[in-house]
């Protein structure tokens, strides 16, 4: 049976978590009995990983790492490698705003032999314009500076085989902020077994979104920069 791990990255959501891991916990039942539920909290100022700790006596596969003072595209990054030295068959990542339903996994799941991964694609998400805007200038660079034409780049809805991510996670720096959208260029660039399948995409559930325009342009800067970086890399 597979072996799977569903990873989520986590900074102050204490209004969501509860929800959050009761909603998921279940995805793993009938899964291999060492598949688990792995939260990264990123350092939260709030009651967000002493909650997170509680909820292990209630949910005995659910592992909690702290991570203090690392933004999401480095718990991603360290999840995703965690599920690699943990020997998973699958890693599934999402986030612990609430945005995404579990209800959907099931159908990734039943597909997963057919693909060596199976990718959301948000087309009609809920969450304002601004953050449309910023995934559309995402996948402008993608094609820009990887040829890679992809209809949703950083979607927190992707199963994968983590023999897959290990062929590509570590061409990455560990703290590099955009692992899911560089991982999807270069599945496009090297003609990767992938499948995009729609996802809906629901306004935070709760809790402070603490991506501001002046933290998106930051981290924008520093994208661009580190594609060029990676696209002279990319045949290495």
């Amino acid at each position: 049976m597979d072996k799977l791990y569903i990873v989520m990255p986590a900074y102050n959501e204490e209004d969501n978590i509860n929800n959050v891991i009761s909603q998921w916990y279940p995805v793993l039942e009938g899964k291999d009995e060492e598949s688990r539920l792995v939260i990264a909290d990123g350092g939260s100022k709030d009651n967000t990983l002493q909650i997170l700790y509680d909820l292990c006596e209630q949910y005995p596969k659910l592992i909690v790492e702290s991570r203090p003072n690392t933004d999401h595209g480095t718990k991603v990054w360290y999840l995703y490698d965690y599920a690699i030295k943990h020997e998973a068959d699958y890693v599934f990542q999402t986030d612990s705003d609430g945005q995404t339903n579990p209800a959907e996994f099931e159908k990734f799941w039943k597909v997963r032999n057919k693909y060596d991964a199976i990718l959301g694609n948000r087309s009609d998400r809920e969450d304002g314009s601004d953050r449309v805007f910023v995934e559309n200038v995402l996948r402008f660079f993608l094609r820009v500076f990887f040829g890679a034409n992809v209809p949703d780049a950083n979607a927190p809805f992707r199963l994968m085989k983590t023999d897959l991510v290990k062929k590509y996670l570590y061409k990455l720096p560990s703290d590099f902020n955009l692992p899911n959208a560089i991982l999807c260029a270069y599945f496009a660039h090297f003609k990767e077994n992938v499948t995009y399948v729609h996802v809906t995409f629901r306004p935070r559930q709760g809790g402070k979104n603490f991506m501001n325009p002046k933290r998106i342009l930051k981290i924008g800067w520093q994208s661009i920069g580190n594609f060029a970086k990676l696209r002279k890399e990319l045949n290495r």
